[in-house]
């Protein structure tokens, strides 16, 4: 798959994380920004969960949180219509998914302009269904010997987009799902600045 050339973006960047769960990779992301370490203005945190720790982390960090709620049988492309006319309204440039699983659906405004992190090396043990504990349980029941992280561009398919960074992470003889996400959660935290950084250019 070609990667396309990388957007024009301010700086700092007006950012906003997307984010279902607990935000560990979003208030990474926010403490590297206020240390210099990324280029970036994190205006805002939006989950699609009213649970999610992320929104207690966006608020203790002093970043504008927003719960777009997405009931049962919500259409993609209705909720990522409202999801990006807030960010619009905002003037988010660029848009980092961090633990968010849900399908997005990316207008053309934002082609380019956002990326996610997946736990694997990407293609194997992505798609639909595959987040989490998930994908450390399948790649240990599969005898994987090397797993990772993969950053790439989203578009209209799960973990399908244009490959931008990957670090590999061995796996232990002695791992289980928790030991192996730790680590790859480690690897995570490196690459993901890596590649916003080489992609914001």
């Amino acid at each position: 798959m070609t990667r396309p050339a990388p957007p024009h973006f301010t700086r700092p960047t007006p950012t906003a994380v997307l984010a279902s769960g607990g935000g560990r990779t979003f208030e990474n992301l926010v403490e590297l920004a206020h240390g210099d370490e990324l280029p970036l203005d994190v205006r805002l945190l939006v989950s699609d969960r009213a649970s999610a720790g992320a929104l207690e982390r966006a608020r203790r960090l002093d970043v504008e949180a927003l719960c777009l709620p997405w009931p049962r049988g919500t259409d993609p492309g209705d909720w990522s219509r409202e999801a990006f006319a807030e960010l619009e309204r905002r003037g988010i440039e660029l848009v980092l998914l961090g633990g968010f699983l849900r399908l997005l659906h990316v207008p053309p405004a934002f082609a380019g302009r956002v990326l996610n992190i997946h736990p694997s090396l990407l293609p194997a043990f992505g798609g639909a269904g595959f987040y989490g504990t998930r994908v450390h349980r399948a790649v240990l029941e599969r005898g994987v010997r090397v797993t990772g992280c993969t950053v790439h561009l989203v578009d209209a398919r799960y973990d399908e987009g244009p490959i931008l960074h990957q670090e590999a992470v061995r796996v232990l003889p002695d791992d289980d799902p928790d030991s192996l996400a730790a680590r790859v959660f480690e690897a995570e935290c490196r690459a993901y600045p890596a590649a916003i950084r080489a992609w914001l250019g």
